[in-house]
């Protein structure tokens, strides 16, 4: 039941899910770590949604974006576990600016770029390494159990990859699938929701450096 109640409820706070799983089995925690990092996505995790929609828009088939996710993933996954175990520390005041920045930098891009260049994997690699940080402050203030630290560190990470996932097969069944063969789909579709794209992350970055 405690198990249920947690995988069913509202966002929870640090206080509650880490005094709650230091009684559960690491199994059922691990699985409320899979809830946490899918929500860190969806519905929560708006930004790392312009993100990788952005990585999405530059071409409209899946193979490239899942390319680019996979090099995305690898390097969150590295940053993330580092900073989890203390090994790496830069504060929040560097790595959310950076985060808008990153958002801001893709979707200029596809204003400006035709098509998917080979470098486009190295840059969103390295923008990956500072997203990794990014989750690691977000599942620090959450807390890890002691009894399950790698299990649920490792299932909250899957989770991540669930929502980004989910992110990039609704692009492609909404956007893709119905509009990528018509005729002017650059120019309705790509080019306007990347400048929209690009605008709200200048505005997170000023925001992030400033106040």
């Amino acid at each position: 039941m405690m198990l249920l109640g947690l995988l069913i409820s509202p966002p929870i706070s640090a206080h509650v899910i880490v005094g709650e799983l230091e009684k559960m089995s690491g199994a059922d925690a691990a699985l409320v770590y899979l809830r946490l990092g899918c929500q860190h996505i969806l519905p929560l995790g708006f930004d790392h949604i312009l993100f990788v929609l952005s990585l999405f828009l530059l071409s409209p088939k899946l193979k490239p974006v899942l390319y680019q996710a996979t090099a995305f993933t690898i390097a969150h996954s590295v940053t993330l576990g580092l900073a989890m175990y203390h090994v790496i520390h830069v504060p929040s005041k560097i790595i959310e600016p950076l985060i808008a920045l990153s958002i801001m930098y893709v979707a200029l891009e596809n204003i400006f770029s035709p098509r998917l260049k080979a470098s486009r994997i190295g840059v969103v690699f390295f923008f990956g390494l500072v997203h990794g940080m990014g989750f690691a402050g977000a599942l620090g203030q959450l807390g890890l159990p002691q009894n399950a630290y790698l299990l649920s560190l490792v299932m909250f990470n899957v989770g991540v990859e669930l929502g980004q996932l989910t992110v990039i097969l609704l692009a492609w069944f909404l956007l893709a699938r119905p509009f990528s063969k018509k005729p002017g789909y650059r120019q309705r579709i790509v080019i306007p929701l990347s400048i929209v794209i690009a605008a709200i992350a200048g505005f997170w970055t000023i925001q992030r450096i400033f106040f």
